[in-house]
């Protein structure tokens, strides 16, 4: 039965809320308060969802229904009523509106992503960041009002999610730096705020005392010298497990102390689309490793040749049979390829260096602030200054592994 302005006028108000419905979808929430909230429940994507359509009797019953009419017509026309009514108050707050930054970043960046990405990047905006903090201004946000709302995701159960929209916040705030908008990072403040990614079909190692551990069984690896070398370089590396077995010593650089390959074509967002090398510098301890084992395979085409087929490399399970020897299970610990997922993880979340310098030695596309694609050379001499303090790093908790009683908690962090 329909609302009646007489009938909303003399509600009373209860010991709990309680609601009086109109009609479409159309009701006013009654406060213990006796405060008088109009609503409307509607279906988007499968899903009901309410908008407030503001206080009675500010809103007559009349203009309830009006609001209620003109939002039913968005969402026939496939346009979600909330969208629209957080969009109009980011505009109305200025243009330094989270909202209104975080869209533009969007579009600037859409032109680089494949749909099936867009479509996430959106959904994780509209769903999860803009009904909290979109009307915000951004220079107001703290990074406790940030954490709150990763926070809020982590605690459904989406704990990759909430790792992806820190991602994207970062990423967002960086570009507001370049176009200044502010000068605020409250991002950098939740290294390590979040629980550790849940484990996927590449499980890896992430705590930094079960990687010494790791490091000592490496050390002591009882198989061949040579895959206890590859072994050794996988974790001061950190490139694809195809790329490591394949690795040529005509690549190699002991003069510069570079390794420089081309990663194949087949690889998604590679930084050598156009079959410009990858540039992975080599710590004193890599060229170490390779100096050592030079005497030994040195003569051939590969640094790891195969020790059943005559002018090849190692086979694509050498490093996961090896692994499974020393006590890992690979479908569960840690495989061949999460010694990538292991080093991003570290020293990003750990010893704080910059996202795109790690990307960078992941041989992962890079792009700036505005969607510009960096080349291959950009940060060069700060790469090998991270890569050579990773290898100290790893060193450090190996030692560490060893003797409990040594202190390393500060070694190889960004300054």
């Amino acid at each position: 039965m329909a609302l009646t302005d007489t009938k909303v006028k003399n509600a009373k108000p209860a010991e709990k809320d309680y609601k009086l419905y109109d009609e479409r979808g159309l009701f006013v929430l009654v406060k213990a308060n006796g405060s008088k909230y109009w609503r409307l429940k509607y279906m988007k994507d499968g899903k009901e969802k309410l908008l407030a359509l503001g206080v009675y009797p500010d809103i007559s019953l009349k203009d309830a229904r009006e609001l209620r009419d003109a939002a039913r017509s968005q969402v026939a026309k496939g346009v979600d009523p909330n969208d629209t009514k957080r969009a109009a108050k980011a505009v109305q707050q200025g243009v330094n509106s989270f909202a209104v930054i975080a869209r533009e970043w969007y579009d600037k960046q859409l032109p680089t992503w494949a749909p099936a990405t867009a479509k996430k990047r959106l959904a994780l905006l509209e769903n999860d960041l803009f009904p909290w903090i979109g009307a915000r201004q951004i220079d107001e946000l703290t990074s406790r009002d940030l954490l709150e709302g990763l926070q809020r995701i982590e605690n459904r159960g989406a704990k990759d999610t909430a790792h992806n929209a820190r991602q994207v916040l970062s990423q967002i705030f960086r570009y507001a730096r370049v176009t200044q908008r502010t000068s605020n990072d409250p991002v950098q403040d939740l290294k390590g705020a979040l629980a550790p990614k849940l484990a996927n079909h590449r499980p890896a190692i992430t705590e930094p005392a079960d990687l010494g551990r790791m490091l000592v069984k490496i050390e002591i690896y009882n198989g061949s010298y040579i895959v206890r070398a590859l072994l050794a370089l996988c974790p001061l590396l950190f490139q694809r497990p195809g790329e490591m077995i394949a690795m040529r010593w005509e690549d190699i650089d002991f003069d510069l102390g570079e390794w420089r390959y081309i990663p194949p074509k087949t690889i998604k967002k590679t930084t050598c689309p156009d079959g410009i090398p990858h540039t992975v510098p080599l710590s004193k301890q890599a060229l170490g490793v390779l100096r050592e084992l030079q005497p030994l395979t040195g003569h051939g085409v590969y640094v790891f040749p195969s020790e059943r087929r005559q002018g090849g490399h190692a086979s694509a399970g050498t490093i996961n049979k090896a692994l499974q020897i020393m006590g890992y299970d690979t479908n569960k610990a840690h495989c061949a390829h999460g010694f990538r997922s292991t080093a991003r993880t570290i020293l990003d979340e750990v010893l704080g260096f910059r996202v795109e310098w790690i990307e960078h030695q992941l041989a992962h596309a890079v792009r700036d602030a505005l969607g510009r694609a960096y080349n291959r050379t950009t940060h060069l001499p700060q790469r090998k200054e991270m890569m050579q303090r990773w290898a100290d790093y790893l060193d450090a908790l190996r030692l560490q592994a060893q003797s409990p009683n040594v202190i390393t908690a500060n070694f190889g962090k960004a300054s």
